[in-house]
């Protein structure tokens, strides 16, 4: 049976997705590498190993990653707990973890900054008891990733574990095994992969965000300096080369941090027999 059989007005519809995807992402990227075109290697390189610039990237990927594995915890225990347990407030739950997803990031940043400010409630406490600062500093920006990143942790993990055979560890149990090897034999094998999409998605948005950031991190150069603001710095003083650089740069490390996770990913599925 052919593709079109298969699925009625597969051609318009097919033809509507490539159009999408164009005018959406291929034709802004595209416009983004032609623009980088008109520098000269020697310039490209200037411009990328300039200190500040490297701080940047250093900051943005290193808080990113941090902030991802963090969010993958804590957001798989929250996955856990909203589908094996029931208890009251559930749904209040439910709705505050997409909370991130309507808040207006600046708006996060904002409260978060006024929270662990050292002059603030928690970040007095912090500050006092433990001499942590969390505001202006590389830390500040970790916690505000985790704000906005671990809604997709919990959300890509949530449908997985609904969907987990229960009947697979009720054999494990019957068998003798005990609750840490059904738990590291059989669940989090079958988990794993939907955990390292919720990963690979927490990164992504850690990587790229800059509202709920610059309010929170300080935005000192060579300290907590975002890559994004950094653009959005280059583009205000009109150098439109270096934020063109800088930009096509970040789009290139991430697609192939992106496509080492998803070849990773794949991996574990084919090890685990789900493909």
């Amino acid at each position: 049976m052919s593709q079109s059989n298969i699925m009625p007005g597969f051609r318009p519809t097919l033809g509507f997705t490539v159009l999408y995807l164009s005018l959406v992402v291929l034709i802004p990227l595209s416009t983004l590498v032609f623009k980088s075109l008109q520098l000269t290697w020697d310039d490209y390189v200037a411009i990328i190993a300039h200190k500040r610039v490297l701080a940047s990237f250093r900051v943005s990927f290193s808080t990113a990653l941090i902030a991802a594995a963090i969010a993958s915890f804590f957001g798989f225990i929250v996955a856990w707990v909203l589908v094996r347990y029931a208890f009251f407030g559930k749904r209040f739950l439910h709705a505050l973890i997409d909370l991130p997803f309507a808040l207006p990031t600046a708006v996060a940043g904002i409260v978060l900054a006024t929270i662990f400010q050292p002059s603030g409630f928690l970040g007095k406490l912090l500050l006092d008891t433990f001499g942590v600062q969390i505001a202006f500093k590389p830390l500040g920006i970790v916690v505000a990733l985790i704000f906005i990143s671990i809604p997709f942790v919990v959300r890509t993990v949530e449908p997985v574990l609904l969907e987990f055979d229960a009947s697979m560890e009720e054999a494990a149990s019957s068998l003798g095994a005990t609750r840490l090897q059904v738990f590291t034999k059989i669940i989090f094998p079958n988990i794993f992969p939907a955990l390292l999409t919720g990963f690979a998605l927490a990164f992504a948005r850690g990587v790229g965000e800059y509202g709920s950031v610059i309010f929170i991190a300080g935005n000192l150069p060579y300290i907590s300096e975002v890559i994004p603001l950094l653009i959005v710095t280059k583009l205000e003083q009109y150098d439109m080369e270096g934020a063109t650089a800088i930009a096509l740069t970040m789009l290139i490390i991430s697609f192939l941090l992106l496509l080492l996770i998803n070849l990773l990913q794949l991996w574990v599925r084919k090890r685990s027999g789900q493909l």
